[in-house]
């Protein structure tokens, strides 16, 4: 296939200015055996950052593929932290390399929940799906899906030491589930409104949920097996699992059920809070000494967060009790206004003291000290991380004529930043920015602001050398003029006033610095949307409110062209390197290209799903980029008019981008507070390709949207498979299928060369037809066990549950011998319980499978008791050399070495105290 004209494929380079995104929480976290509270996790659109507090630096980036980042959970050991997506999924990455090796796919959409067990074996994940999942970790495979929820998934906590689940949701509900056997033993239903979070006391006999009320309910726990130990068995027939005996306690909604009981759990009082707004999450330290009541205060527009002492006496029962608070956390608050708190993260260290992590709803992180044991507590700022972005959206970019420097501007900030290290140049106060440019030779900046002023910096010492009173409304839109002698702005003063580049002495130090003087002004009718010279400096297009494009002569201002027939505002608009087209992009979602000589439209153009926000071309080019408020950037060709190349990275609207003089790197914002960097490779596109994949994306949408797999047989209850059929779930059963294929292809192949070895008089020699068998094994048979083992954990089941039944009889007899062989026993036999369970009414009226489900019973049963008893066998050897070398040695394994690390560490930074003092 030829290639009649080349584009360059254009790919992300770097995501910078994000210090947080709201979406996720916030979690401190260890890092390679660093002191507590030092380090805190953080979402940054689809990444995760690792900020360390003290320095304020960023240490280690978790890389996300292509969806936001909506929770975070660091493991009990410290060592890895699972994350959840906006596309249903969750990765495990370890915090040691920053590598993920672990990946779950079953939720359909946003994860809203992670959780781990006691261990870290287990994981439970709730979504906007309204399922709860539980995950095995070690096999990195999905246990079971739990079903029963009819809303968001706000909190779910394993009990420990109890193969137990406690989840709530949106739906007003709190749910308790026997994962044993897979189903919710009781619902509480005591709250009014929404359940927004929750969280385990008093070694776990006490539960404390908060909802959009303002009560916060504390329950008592009571477990039949202590019940059992004191002799005072209390099992009921015909009651709820979480029954009470008290008329009192069922009108708090304690629902009843004819399951046996396994738990009581009563209303022990209940906490009112001073706030009425709803609670957005209630969290504890590790031993549930403190907890942090997060609440929204929607009418005074900030959060507010509480942190409250929990003493380990018996909660009043009176239906009012109100604890003092021990501290509460005001808003912090910017140059321009309040921000509100979005999550908080609380954490003890040794001494009593408290540690609390804000992330707030600015763009910003922010690090708390308190000690519990002091009578007033007083809570210390330690940290506030803030030069890395903006604490609004960046309304305008720019940059500078060497392409090395790259200028953003938001609400109370312009930044400058290198564009190779991406690092903060300089940072300066400003009024709201909605345009800007560098000013030719690159030592001053210019902007325009929501009030009508131009703004002019010097970059060299960061300071503010003029402000100009412009217009008397927002300035929209500014140009620089081809000749670099001055600039044309618009506004909505329904004025474009051109201004000329003088130098002045300035009065106060006496030397010569940059300002502007007004020389002409354009009266119009309506208000001015955007401006552009051409590049030949000869006319001067102006976009309306009205929906028009007019096109004035830049000398006498005179009228040229009129270009109508958008349908809403052209917001954006840009005119071709040699003076023959102009493109214009308009709310109304469509881009028109437009001949400049006679103002004719030459296509029309549905462009994005939303308002087109920047339209600008490539320099010395006809290709042009757009972006719109769906999130996307696309690039155009103005002369073939296609879409060529769509920009996804983005995850809300995109307010502006700009490309470098050189056409090699493109820079644009968005409302997610990130600035991405693209960069232009030598990578070629063919658009038959990218038409490909794109349809490729779309059918991956769409089954991702569809319903989980049902096993044949049985109706959809509360417990059903943990995986999602996905493109890879597929990909896997059909190379499942095709190597069946060819290892019934090899047998048949086999056979007939033996059978003619045989009539010939011949030796038998074994004989490979199929390259990729002789390069992989030497047995067929091994070739198809190396497809399923290649499988990764988590979509093995599904993919067993994609694959026709017609397969199914020759993939038993193929576990049969694996099993009589020992080969990979493990994963045979979870093959064969899943394939039984699935199709276990097809298999049983099978005559000819009978003997072979007969076989497999024995066979399967001797070598998983040969397994068990060598492994056995292993471990009371392990155990008999532990106790002989303890008592050789003295020494206790394990115990003693982890003393003796305490120890070595403790003495370590004594040294460094003891030499920081000499210093």
């Amino acid at each position: 296939m030829g290639l009649t004209k080349q584009y360059l494929r254009y790919v992300a380079s770097a995501v910078f200015g994000v210090i947080g995104s709201q979406k996720a929480n916030i979690a401190y976290v260890t890092l390679r055996g660093g002191e507590k509270g030092r380090y805190v996790a953080v979402a940054a659109c689809e990444h995760v950052f690792i900020w360390d507090v003290r320095k304020g630096e960023k240490v280690l980036i978790l890389q996300g593929q292509k969806h936001e980042v909506t929770f975070l959970c660091p493991s009990p050991d410290g060592i890895h932290i699972a994350v959840g997506y906006e596309d249903g999924a969750v990765r495990i990455f370890s915090l040691l390399n920053g590598e993920s090796n672990v990946s779950f796919n079953g939720h359909k959409s946003a994860v809203t929940v992670i959780h781990y067990d006691g261990l870290g074996a287990r994981l439970v994940t709730g979504s906007k799906d309204t399922d709860v999942i539980v995950w095995d970790i070690i096999n990195e495979c999905g246990l079971y899906r739990l079903r029963g929820h009819k809303d968001v998934i706000t909190q779910a906590l394993f009990l420990k030491d109890k193969n137990l689940l406690v989840t709530s949701s949106k739906d007003s509900f709190v749910k308790w589930w026997d994962l044993d056997t897979q189903h919710c033993f009781k619902t509480m239903v005591g709250h009014r409104s929404e359940v927004w979070g929750m969280v385990l006391l008093n070694q776990q006999n006490r539960l404390l949920t908060g909802s959009a009320d303002s009560e916060l309910r504390a329950w008592d726990i009571n477990y039949l097996q202590e019940e059992k130990a004191e002799g005072e068995p209390k099992v009921k027939k015909g009651k709820t699992l979480l029954d009470d005996d008290n008329d009192e306690d069922n009108e708090e909604g304690v629902d009843e059920s004819l399951e046996e009981r396994i738990l009581s759990c009563k209303k022990a009082g209940s906490i009112l809070r001073e706030a009425r707004d709803r609670v957005v999450s209630l969290t504890a330290d590790a031993k549930a000494r403190v907890i942090a009541c997060h609440v929204s205060v929607e009418a005074l527009c900030q959060d507010q967060v509480s942190v409250e002492p929990r003493k380990n006496t018996k909660l009043c029962t009176q239906r009012c009790c109100k604890p003092q608070p021990m501290y509460e956390f005001p808003n912090s608050s910017c140059t321009s206004a309040p921000s509100p708190i979005r999550w908080v993260d609380c954490l003890s260290c040794a001494g009593g003291e408290l540690k609390v992590a804000l992330l707030l709803q600015n763009n910003t992180v922010e690090t708390y000290s308190l000690r519990t044991s002091d009578k007033t507590p007083t809570a210390n700022k330690t940290a506030r991380l803030t030069l890395g972005g903006h604490r609004t959206d960046v309304r305008t970019l720019a940059f500078s004529s060497d392409n090395l420097a790259i200028l953003s501007a938001s609400g109370d900030t312009v930044k400058v930043w290198n564009r190779s290290t991406l690092q903060v140049i300089r940072t300066m106060s400003c009024e709201y920015a909605l345009c800007s440019l560098f000013v030719p030779g690159d030592r001053q900046i210019i902007l325009g602001t929501k009030s009508g002023k131009l703004q002019i910096f010097e970059l060299a010492s960061g300071s503010l050398l003029e402000t100009v009173d412009a217009h008397d409304g927002a300035l929209w839109s500014l140009c620089l003029a081809p000749d670099q002698r001055g600039i044309v702005t618009g506004s909505a003063d329904k004025t474009v006033k051109f201004w000329e580049f003088e130098l002045i002495k300035d009065q106060g130090t006496g030397q010569k610095r940059l300002t502007v003087k007004h020389t002409r002004t354009l009266q119009l009718e309506e208000d001015v949307l955007c401006v552009k010279f051409s590049p030949d400096h000869r006319l001067l297009a102006v976009s309306l409110l009205d929906c028009t494009v007019k096109i004035f002569y830049t000398d006498t201002l005179k009228f040229f062209l009129s270009l109508y027939g958008h349908k809403l505002p052209v917001l954006c608009l840009d005119i071709s390197h040699d003076n023959t087209l102009i493109a214009t992009g308009s709310a109304d979602r469509n881009v028109k290209i437009w001949g400049l000589d006679f103002g004719d439209c030459h296509r029309s153009m549905f462009a994005h799903d939303d308002s087109i926000m920047f339209l600008q071309f490539v320099p010395k080019t006809h290709l042009f980029f757009t972006a719109g408020k769906d999130k996307k950037i696309k690039q155009w060709d103005a002369d073939k008019f296609e879409h060529i190349q769509t920009l996804e990275g983005h995850h809300r609207e995109v307010w502006c981008l700009t490309i470098s003089p050189s056409g090699d790197h493109i820079v644009s914002s968005s409302h997610d507070k990130s600035l991405r960097l693209w960069e232009r490779t030598r990578e070629p596109i063919i658009l038959e390709e990218e038409r490909e994949m794109e349809r490729e994306a779309e059918f991956e949408e769409s089954m991702a949207k569809g319903d989980v797999p049902v096993v044949p047989g049985e109706t959809q209850g509360e417990a059903a498979p943990a995986g999602k059929k996905t493109v890879e779930t597929v990909k896997a059963a059909e190379r499942i299928m095709e190597a069946l294929e060819l290892y019934k292809e090899e047998i048949r192949k086999m056979e007939e060369h033996k059978y003619a070895c045989e009539h010939a008089g011949k030796e038998v020699e074994t004989s490979s037809s199929n390259l990729s068998l002789s390069l992989s094994v030497f047995q067929p048979s091994r070739y198809v066990l190396d497809v399923i083992r290649k499988v990764r954990s988590s979509e093995l089941e599904v993919s067993l549950l994609v694959l026709p039944f017609p397969y199914v009889p020759e993939l038993l007899k193929l576990f049969n011998s694996y099993i009589q062989q020992g080969l990979e026993v493990e994963l045979v036999c979870r093959c064969l319980f899943f394939l039984l369970k699935i199709h276990f009414g097809q298999i049983s009226s099978n005559q000819m499978l009978l003997s072979v489900i007969d076989e497999l019973r024995v066979n399967t049963l001797s070598k998983v008791r040969e397994i068990r008893d060598v492994m056995g066998f292993n471990s009371a050897a392990l155990q008999f050399l532990q106790r002989e070398i303890e008592s050789k040695e003295d020494v206790m394994f394990f115990a003693e070495a982890t003393g003796r690390l305490v120890e070595k560490k403790r003495k370590r930074r004594k040294r460094e105290r003891a030499i920081l003092t000499i210093a």
